[in-house]
This record gives structure tokens, C-alpha cells and sequence, in this order.
């Protein structure tokens, strides 16, 4: 019963500190997204990624490796440029490069893993976006785009007016600001229960679930061969579902995949599955409809596989593949400390707080557990999450790792 509450301790301090970890990108990725939607006009936002062509494609990519944030927080971004008029692949490009050409996440592998694995990243990240490029332009007549953009429009809210003011005015002015705080907690309301549920699972998974589960999930040996690297390339996505939350989180646990003997091209796939989780999904859905939801996360297993061993087969030829018994070992993770991550933090719960405060003058406090039964079982499980998590706090009494 001891070690069941320290293992109970363990989960809730590492989920909250992966939380903590990630908040102030969702505070950026959310803040970015607001101004997106008070500040742009449609007709802006279709004169410079309204079209598929190579420059609103390098656009997008530019502005998601500029706003790179969280999974959920790009989400956010991307349904706000789709609805502004962007086209479907440059703002797909967008999501790929905030998730993936992430500073921080780069900084992350090298400490787990090491500068080939850094290299992988922004290379695959690359990759990723190219073969989306390809890919949904031979499959474009299955995606719903203009059912899925009438969906996204209609999660905005407001419709552009002609007479707007410009968005020099809107930022220099408090009612500009007011627009995007309201927009801001818009943005966490939509997905504060799956990101609560998940953030817990994810703690749960990484303390009660051995890492040998993950490892026999793999397949291949010392020296894999085509179909043993496909295989664990397709079954990195597997794994990332089972932690629920994207690479930040995971990088840790594909050190331990990779030195237990899991091959790079599966570590890569894992790293880059941040996006075909359930979680992920199920926000998708929420923006775009089912159809357009499952189209996205079609093209992106497809382009995350071939992305994994395109890299896996270009190392190798140059030499480049690591060694893993370089990979660092993984110990018990610090959350909390004096470093930027908690400076960050304090400068997004000092602008949230305001924002807070606006809102509840301007429309009050109102929390309910949303519409049809998928909605309200989240509602549930997002409040049995914060008892398992404040019960856990005090419990046990076990160092917190992940």
C-alpha cells in the first residue's frame, strides 16, 4: 500500500510538472492565436496564405517555427489562420512547423539524446511539411475543406466588418486588448478538459506503466531491416497515443526506447506523433468536423512514417546514425526550479490573471460541462483528474520524476 502511494505522489507531481513545464507555450501558442483572430482580417490573411503555392507555404512555416508552441496551442493557431481564408496546406505547414521547429524541444533532445537526434528534428520538420505538401495534393478531393472551413469560421465568431479598425489601432487600444483576452479564454475553454485529462494520464502512464511495456511494443534487434524499421516506425505513433501527450513529454521516455534498443527511425517517428494522439483528434473534431479531423490525422501518419525512415536511411548513409549507448541515462526530471521555464511561467500567469479579471467583469464565471454526452463524460473525468491530482499532492510522500 506504501508504494502504491508513493507511485500515486509520483504521478500527480509529474503530471503537474509537465503541466508546468508546458504552460507558458499554451499561454504563447493561445495568445498568438487571439491576436490572430482580433487583429487579421480575412482578406489580409487570404491575400498572403490564401493560395498553395510555395510562398504561402514557406509563410506558414515561418510563422509556426515564430510561434512554435504545444500541440494544443498550434491547434488553436491553425483553426485561426484556416478560418481567416489561409489555404488548407499552407496552414497545415503552420501546425507542423510550430510543433516541430520548436526551439525548446530542440534544447530538450539534446540534453536526452544528443545533437544527431536535434539534427533529426528540424530536418524531419522539414520533411514533415514537404511530404504533407505532396501527399494532400494527390488525395485533396477526400478533405472537406470548405465544410471544415464553414466549421472553423463559425468557431471564430464574429465575422469581419469592413469598417474594422486597422490593427495598428485595435493593439494600441484597451478594448483591442479586452477582444483578445476574451478570445484567450475562449481558446482554454475549448480545450481545458482534454489538456486536464491528459496532463494526468500522461503522469499516470509515465509512473505506474513499466518502460518495458513501451520496449516490447518495438521490434527489429541490433540490426534491423526494412520491414523491422517500418514496423517500429508504425508503432511509434502506437506508443505516443498510449503517453497521450505530444514529444515535450516524451522526449525522456525515447531515451529509454533507444537505449533499450529501439532504432532511430522509430525514436523519430515517436518524437514526431505529438500529433495523432487522441486528444488531438478529438480538438480537431471539434474545430473541422470528423471527416476533416480524420483526413488530417491520415495524412499525417503517412507523412510521419516516411519522414521517420527517409531520415533513418539519409543518417545512415552519411554515417550519422548515434550510437546508443551514448544516449545520457534518463533520471528523475526536476520540474520546479529557478529557471526560464519558471520566469516564462510568471510572466503568462501574470497576463492570464488579467485577462481573468476582464473577463469575469465583462461575462462572469461561467463553467459548464458543454454539449452532448462525449462533453459532459470529459467534464467528469477532468474533475476526477483534480481530485486524483490534490489527493496525490499529499499522499505518499515520493520524489516526482518522468
Amino acid at each position: 500500500m506504501h508504494d502504491f502511494l508513493q507511485s500515486w505522489h509520483a504521478s500527480a507531481v509529474t503530471a503537474l510538472g509537465l503541466f508546468w513545464t508546458a504552460f507558458w507555450a499554451f499561454g504563447f501558442g493561445y495568445l498568438i492565436s487571439s491576436m490572430i483572430q482580433v487583429l487579421v482580417t480575412e482578406a489580409r490573411m487570404q491575400k498572403s496564405m490564401g493560395e498553395e503555392g510555395a510562398k504561402p507555404i514557406a509563410l506558414g512555416t515561418l510563422f509556426g517555427f515564430i510561434s512554435s508552441s504545444c500541440s494544443f496551442a498550434a491547434l488553436s493557431g491553425t483553426r485561426a489562420l484556416f478560418a481567416k481564408g489561409a489555404g488548407l496546406i499552407p496552414s497545415l505547414a503552420f501546425l507542423l512547423a510550430s510543433t516541430n521547429l520548436v526551439i525548446e524541444l530542440g534544447i530538450i533532445i539534446a540534453i536526452f539524446l544528443g545533437w544527431q537526434f536535434v539534427v533529426g528534428e528540424y530536418v524531419g520538420g522539414i520533411l514533415l511539411i514537404l511530404l504533407m505538401w505532396l501527399v494532400v495534393r494527390l488525395t485533396r478531393k477526400l478533405a472537406p475543406v470548405d465544410a471544415a472551413r464553414k466549421r472553423a469560421r463559425e468557431r471564430e465568431g464574429d465575422e469581419d466588418e469592413e469598417d474594422a479598425p486597422d490593427w495598428k489601432q485595435k493593439i494600441r487600444s484597451k478594448d483591442g486588448w479586452r477582444q483578445i483576452a476574451m478570445r484567450y479564454f475562449m481558446e482554454w475553454g475549448m480545450v481545458w478538459k482534454d489538456v486536464t485529462v491528459g496532463f494526468t494520464i500522461a503522469g499516470i502512464i509515465a509512473v505506474f506503466v513499466p518502460k518495458s511495456f513501451f520496449d516490447a511494443l518495438f521490434i527489429g534487434g541490433e540490426d534491423p531491416g526494412f520491414l523491422a524499421l517500418l514496423a517500429q516506425a508504425v508503432v511509434g505513433p502506437v506508443a505516443a497515443f498510449f503517453t497521450f501527450i505530444g514529444s515535450m513529454g516524451n522526449i525522456p521516455l525515447a531515451a529509454v526506447l533507444y537505449g533499450n534498443g529501439v532504432a532511430f527511425a522509430g525514436i523519430m517517428a515517436f518524437i514526431f506523433s505529438d500529433l495523432v494522439v487522441i486528444p488531438v483528434l478529438r480538438v480537431n473534431a471539434k474545430y473541422y468536423g470528423w471527416r476533416m479531423a480524420l483526413y488530417i490525422l491520415g495524412v499525417f501518419l503517412v507523412v510521419l512514417v516516411a519522414a521517420a525512415l527517409l531520415l533513418h536511411f539519409g543518417f545512415a548513409a552519411l554515417g550519422l546514425l548515434p550510437e546508443a549507448e551514448n544516449v545520457r541515462s534518463v533520471a528523475d526530471r526536476e520540474f520546479f526550479s529557478l529557471d526560464y521555464t519558471f520566469w516564462l511561467n510568471m510572466a503568462f500567469l501574470g497576463m492570464s490573471a488579467v485577462f481573468f479579471a476582464w473577463k469575469i467583469k465583462a461575462m462572469g464565471l461561467n463553467l459548464t460541462t458543454g454539449e452532448g454526452i462525449t462533453e459532459k463524460v470529459l467534464f467528469w473525468l477532468a474533475l476526477l483528474a483534480y481530485a486524483w491530482l490534490a489527493v496525490g499532492l499529499f499522499v505518499g510522500g515520493g520524489g516526482g520524476g518522468g
